[in-house]
């Protein structure tokens, strides 16, 4: 039998200083009842809709071009490389209310703006009860995506064996100030704020039940000592790690992932 064909998806990891750890990132925990990986850890996420990939979506992008972010991406899904980055915030809004957009200048809504706030929670509620999309509540409100915070983190296949299959591609983010996730209960069962080194241990340990993408991307972001370190780390706008091929030792070679402490040398993107 020929394998399933695995369909285009998008995820994003939020992250943030932490008070005992430098770098902190939110999670949310699967619906039991999901086919796919229910009951597992995860971040924010889901599958590459048609409408992210349309001619007014793609236009609707600001924070970078389409054909820098083709270049980035090579994808091979027949899709404009854009529709990740526009999945991605999708997603995000759907599952935890954070909405990054911005003005058509590419400068950020101010979620403390009591209008802007009061804009925003109105726009969740008619794109989950179906009354448009995103593309069109974006530009009621003379929004934009703003995918300038995203820097591209992995792209991770699911296995050929797997019934069901995804080809996704996992972006790490910053909050915009004045905004913070919510719990929605439609695909979440928890969603929570954690240290990276310690949701590494609690997965290594067998309490976090995860998916291989997930257990990477706390690996790797339990290595900064800080969210310049790894902001400076992106700059190349590269992904740092992809499917089964690279593992994350590759960057961080003296590392010790039981503990989430360096034994032997700084890190590479220190000087």
């Amino acid at each position: 039998m020929s394998p399933v064909q695995p369909k285009p998806a998008a995820s994003v990891v939020l992250v943030r200083p932490g008070s005992a750890e430098p770098v902190e990132l939110y999670m949310i925990r699967r619906q039991e009842a999901m086919r796919f990986l229910g009951g597992f850890y995860a971040f924010p996420g889901g599958r590459v809709s048609p409408v992210d990939a349309t001619p007014e979506t793609v236009a609707r992008v600001r924070g970078l071009d389409a054909e820098t972010a083709a270049e980035r991406l090579r994808n091979e899904e027949g899709l404009p490389s854009l529709a990740f980055w526009v999945a991605a915030i999708r997603e995000l809004f759907e599952e935890t209310g954070v909405l990054m957009a911005c003005d058509a200048q590419g400068a950020p809504i101010d979620h403390r703006d009591p209008a802007v706030a009061d804009q925003v929670e109105r726009s969740r509620k008619a794109l989950m009860a179906g009354e448009a999309g995103l593309t069109a509540l974006l530009a009621r409100a003379g929004w934009f995506y703003d995918v300038a915070p995203l820097r591209y983190l992995a792209h991770f296949i699911t296995p050929p064996s797997s019934p069901i299959r995804f080809t996704a591609r996992f972006f790490v983010s910053p909050l915009h100030a004045g905004q913070e996730p919510r719990l929605f209960f439609e695909e979440t069962s928890e969603g929570f704020w954690i240290g990276a080194r310690e949701g590494y241990r609690r997965c290594r340990a067998g309490e976090f039940a995860m998916a291989e993408p997930q257990e990477y991307a706390l690996g790797y972001l339990a290595q900064f000592n800080s969210l310049d370190d790894l902001w400076a780390a992106h700059a190349d706008g590269r992904h740092k790690f992809h499917g089964i091929v690279d593992r994350v030792e590759f960057y961080g070679a003296g590392y010790d992932w039981t503990q989430g402490v360096w034994t032997s040398h700084k890190p590479p993107w220190h000087p």
